[in-house]
């Protein structure tokens, strides 16, 4: 595991100056008077995608095979995994390095979750982490739970998010040719990984019916989204802040739990190229710190970033509000 690397904050450091310079400084929280256009495509999809999820509830409550429940489980498990360990902790914020059989593996387990592209997913996360809880975030979690959870994916986005997005270096994501094979292949890929499979395997191995095989699928894949949405939404709003009091986003124990240690995220979004994105490391909380570990033993991830006991400590006493690592 290498130590942190000067280099990491210096590009933030001339990143942030960069911006300064070019726009006008955006100090979070900050959510100007804005106008919403609905995409009202997003509308109709998400809201089939919820009428058939709760179809899924019943379906799965009385008909649904032990056999197929333990089946999707177990593609949620492998998905959110594709979107911490690999999206998240690897492609965005470059936390460590994964040799291409590694790679491969997480582009396929991350189609799982179709959460867009990784390409996508990382330009609206690295804008994230730049311009957090202002309008050029996507989600910005000053207008509230509902627009940072999901609201955000049903309007047109703000002007400013479109504006310095186009700043973001996405060079080494471009370059890159696993995630540049996903979205090539998008619709064929992720509509048979995520949607396709998952309905044709109970029916043919579990004696599943095709409306049982399908709500089930889409009911699997809605959990998925909302255990992601969670880090946007809840850990921004409902928690304590061991790191720096003057940000918002929170160390939120319940939404570590769903979303695999992801919702440490005030000391996340203090320390963003920590690979565990937690000081606790592995716990039973944070399954993507004991997924990555375990490829690190295999030789396959490397390079693994970690802030220092000494570093977590002074950033602590200097800016927390002198909760626990856990939040408490």
């Amino acid at each position: 595991m290498s130590p942190f690397s000067s280099n990491v904050r210096e590009v933030t450091e001339q990143t942030k100056k960069d911006d300064e310079e070019q726009f006008e400084k955006l100090v979070a929280p900050q959510a100007a008077p804005r106008k919403y256009d609905v995409v009202y495509r997003n509308l109709v999809t998400f809201g089939y995608g919820h009428l058939t999820a709760l179809y899924g509830i019943y379906l799965a409550c009385t008909v649904a095979t032990w056999s197929t429940l333990i089946f999707h489980f177990t593609i949620f498990v492998i998905a959110s995994i594709g979107v911490t360990a690999g999206a998240h902790r690897l492609w965005t914020h470059r936390a460590y390095k994964a040799k291409m059989p590694l790679q491969i593996l997480l582009m396929v387990m991350n189609t799982f979750a179709f959460q867009n592209t990784v390409i996508d997913w990382v330009r609206d996360h690295r804008m994230h982490h730049r311009y957090s809880d202002t309008d050029a975030d996507p989600h910005n979690a000053t207008r509230g739970f509902f627009y940072s959870h999901i609201g955000w994916l049903l309007v047109r986005k703000h002007a400013e998010v479109k504006r310095r997005g186009k700043t973001v270096d996405m060079s080494d994501i471009y370059a890159n040719p696993v995630l540049r094979f996903q979205r090539k292949y998008a619709i064929p890929f992720i509509g048979s990984v995520c949607f396709l499979l998952p309905t044709i395997i109970p029916m043919y191995f579990f004696g599943e019916t095709l409306a049982t095989a399908w709500h089930l699928a889409v009911l699997r894949y809605v959990t998925n989204l909302h255990t992601t949405f969670l880090v946007n939404s809840a850990a921004h709003l409902w928690g304590n802040k061991p790191y720096d009091i003057n940000i918002k986003p929170v160390q939120n124990l319940a939404v570590s739990f769903v979303a695999f240690g992801e919702g440490f995220h005030n000391y996340h979004h203090v320390f963003p190229w920590d690979y565990k994105t937690a000081e606790l490391g592995n716990n039973a909380l944070n399954l993507t710190t004991y997924f990555i570990d375990f490829f690190a033993w295999l030789g396959w991830a490397y390079d693994l970033k970690m802030a220092s006991d000494d570093m977590i400590r002074s950033r602590s006493m200097r800016t927390g509000d002198g909760s626990n690592a856990w939040g408490f």
